[in-house]
């Protein structure tokens, strides 16, 4: 391999890490080596990564986790060999995917990177499948949690596209700015997916029915968008109606087909057994239109939570005899409207947060935000930070704690950040006719809540769901953030070294932060420190705070004093 170290003569020979070495096992590696570059690789400088509640999910499943298992297409193994930082299944992984830093040095056959650029790092390699998810930046390669991490380029060019997942950025905002338009990126996305209101043309349509049901309405789907084939499993009685040129097979049960088979599933029925049958027959990014006729379906339907958030899977139906009334009934989209009413459940939360202040600072009319929660000094710490902004954009806020408060329904969207089942199953009943449930919480698959489906149809209610984010959506919330639309370092509640590790994650596992944190690998022995109690530990950053928000200056203060923390420090004296 060919390294280039020297150009760069700083890179020193090791660095401090972070490692997730077993389930529930972390190291702060403090002589981990710095690999050498080889001919299609770089070395990124970390100046800050934030930790997510991913982490965490990570840190518990570790080698069950699904994106830690080995990538099984896009790249052979042989290259997957030449990469250090690939590693997968039961191999060390520094984890941490909210990451800026700067191209310290790249190889001879680097082709789309530069030396000295300032990069984020979009972490999600989809585009290299593991068995049941992607690859992924800081879980089957290495992530950010490091002074420097190693990336290749074969790795990190999007095929199709040739998009970079570094994307690059200026020197302008503070580290922490750019390192958080990550978690900003995936609330982004939650709202601009585009949501399949038609069959998907090519994709495989299953049809059931139950006796005393017609099957109605799938001409005019299959005339805009053919299916590639069609499985039919229909009562004696009943009739399958012509496709035109669709291939089509019948089945008499729906034992024998399998599990997340069809793009597509129109049931015309009310039956609860074969409802809950027909969803685990969807594939990723289904759609399941349930076609009533008329007929109530009488008690609550298991639904599979975490299948809508991570497989992209909808529900959606009709009272009308006609499948396409079902389709017509999804949004185009998950994004706000002018008017809105917004209910954000787990509202003081970090990602709660975000939702509240991005609907704050959409720039729509006449909205109204209900920050919902159950600590009243994570609500006064939301209204601190939010409540300004919204008086400033002209939108109505609330924070309501709903241990204390019942909450009005007639909610037009509501966004559930609390991965308790129950809990969506209760905001279905706050949403207005034609209200969206955004399905945020990131539910393990096979989480069950028991939801009310009648309500659910009979109001037209739509559930969304989403996971992670693209480049898109990460350039989409890079331009609010240098056009001074969104301040990303709202969110920001603590900052740490890799000696706070261990607490600042557990902070996070317990969701006890009010906000995000940020993780500074250039000052390795700062504690977890949440900016409530800066002052004690860094008076000059404390000093710079605006109103308690964190900033570059704050940013700029604590950085003046990495000598002393690298030294192991205990206090830092004020610049």
């Amino acid at each position: 391999m060919n390294d280039t170290r020297a150009v760069a003569p700083a890179i020193p020979e090791t660095e401090h890490a972070i490692q997730f070495v077993g389930p529930g096992e972390i190291v702060h590696n403090r002589a981990k080596p710095v690999p050498a570059v080889g001919p299609t690789q770089i070395l990124v400088q970390v100046e800050a990564c934030g930790i997510c509640f991913s982490d965490t999910k990570l840190l518990h499943a570790f080698t069950s986790h699904p994106r830690k298992g080995e990538v099984r297409s896009g790249l052979p193994a042989e290259i997957l060999a030449e990469i250090p930082s690939y590693v997968p299944g039961a191999e060390s992984t520094v984890p941490g995917h909210e990451a800026v830093g700067r191209i310290v040095a790249v190889g001879d056959a680097v082709r789309h990177h530069k030396l000295g650029e300032r990069v984020l790092v979009q972490a999600d390699f989809r585009h290299l499948p593991t068995a049941v998810a992607n690859a992924a930046f800081g879980y089957n390669f290495e992530g950010g949690l490091q002074e420097y991490v190693l990336l290749d380029e074969r790795v990190i060019i999007e095929r199709e596209t040739g998009k970079r997942f570094l994307l690059r950025v200026s020197d302008g905002p503070s580290a922490s700015a750019i390192a958080l338009v990550e978690p900003w990126a995936c609330v982004e996305a939650s709202y601009v997916y585009a949501e399949r209101n038609h069959l998907l043309a090519g994709g495989r349509l299953l049809v059931a029915a139950d006796e005393g049901h017609t099957v109605e309405g799938l001409a005019s789907l299959v005339q805009a968008n053919a299916p590639a084939s069609a499985t039919y499993c229909l009562p004696a009685s009943g009739k399958a109606p012509a496709l035109g040129s669709v291939p089509a097979a019948s089945v008499a049960s729906l034992d024998g087909l399998p599990a997340k088979s069809f793009d597509d599933v129109v049931y015309f029925g009310a039956d609860v057994a074969r409802i809950e049958r027909l969803q685990d027959l969807l594939a990723a990014r289904g759609v399941l239109d349930i076609v009533t006729g008329g007929q109530l379906i009488g008690r609550p339907v298991s639904l599979d939570v975490g299948r809508v958030h991570y497989d992209l899977t909808r529900w959606t139906g009709t009272t009308s005899g006609s499948a396409a009334d079902g389709y017509a009934a999804a949004p185009p989209s998950g994004e706000l409207h002018d008017g809105d009413r917004v209910a954000v459940i787990g509202a003081a939360g970090p990602m709660g947060l975000m939702h509240v202040v991005r609907s704050i600072s959409g720039g729509w009319e006449n909205l109204f935000v209900a920050g919902v929660d159950i600590d009243d000094a994570r609500l006064a710490h939301l209204e601190r930070l939010a409540g300004p902004l919204a008086r400033e954009r002209g939108v109505g806020l609330e924070v309501t704690n709903s241990k204390t408060t019942t909450l009005e329904p007639g909610f037009s969207y509501v966004a559930v950040m609390v991965p308790a089942a129950a809990l969506v199953a209760q905001a279905l009943y706050l949403a207005a006719p034609g209200g969206r449930i955004n399905i945020f919480a990131g539910f393990a698959i096979g989480t069950r809540a028991e939801i009310d489906l009648d309500y659910y149809i009979t109001h037209s209610c739509y559930f969304l769901g989403t996971s992670g984010s693209n480049i898109d959506d990460m350039q989409a919330v890079l331009r609010k953030l240098e056009s001074g639309q969104l301040d990303t370092n709202i969110s920001l509640d603590a900052v740490t070294g890799f000696d706070g590790f261990a607490d600042a994650i557990a902070a996070v596992d317990a969701r006890t932060s009010s906000g995000k944190i940020m993780v500074y690998p250039s000052l390795p022995a700062l504690q977890f420190t949440p900016l409530a109690e800066l002052a004690d530990r860094v008076p000059a950053a404390a000093a710079a705070l605006d109103g308690g928000r964190w900033n570059r200056a704050a940013e700029e203060a604590l950085l003046r004093d990495a000598r002393n923390l690298l030294n192991g420090e205990e206090g830092v004296p004020g610049a």
